[in-house]
């Protein structure tokens, strides 16, 4: 799997390996977690020629302090991908997560064929969905099962 690195100010946000991914998955304590990453893993061996779409993106700060992870639920054939994304406690409420979601989605509308990102958040989860608006995201109008749907649109 090729790596994939985007710079921003702060962060520098980049495709995991396989060895990373499995290294993730040994050492997450939280059950739930660990299956999605199973899950983004088994993606990646799945899809190879679309590992991008489907593997964790580490959120890394400038001094090589891991912030969080973000990733994207595969690329669909209508040109919707959705994302999903994390920041550790510690590192919350600096602007992280809007830093890094407006790379990864400004890198994924710049592929070809992606027509939109969309995202979902638990209803109560207002520091979220206050990404996603910073981030250019309109509301559907619409609930999944995590929550409210967020969308952005290719220009």
């Amino acid at each position: 799997m090729k790596m994939i690195k985007l710079d921003t100010a702060r962060l520098t946000v980049y495709t995991a390996s396989y060895d990373e991914m499995r290294k993730m998955i040994d050492e997450e304590p939280d059950g739930t977690l660990r299956e999605a990453y199973l899950e983004m893993l088994q993606g990646t061996l799945d899809h190879p020629d679309q590992a991008e779409w489907y593997t964790v993106w580490i959120i890394e700060l400038k001094d090589k302090t891991i912030a969080g992870d973000l990733c994207f639920k595969g690329l669909n054939e209508d040109g919707s991908a959705e994302i999903g994304y994390g920041i550790l406690p510690e590192h919350q409420g600096r602007g992280y997560a809007t830093e890094a979601v407006g790379a990864a989605v400004s890198w994924a509308l710049g592929r070809p064929g992606v027509t939109r990102v969309e995202a979902e958040t638990e209803p109560g989860n207002t520091a979220s969905q206050r990404v996603l608006e910073k981030c250019g995201f309109v509301p559907t109008g619409t609930a999944g099962e995590e929550g409210p749907r967020f969308v952005k649109a290719r220009q």
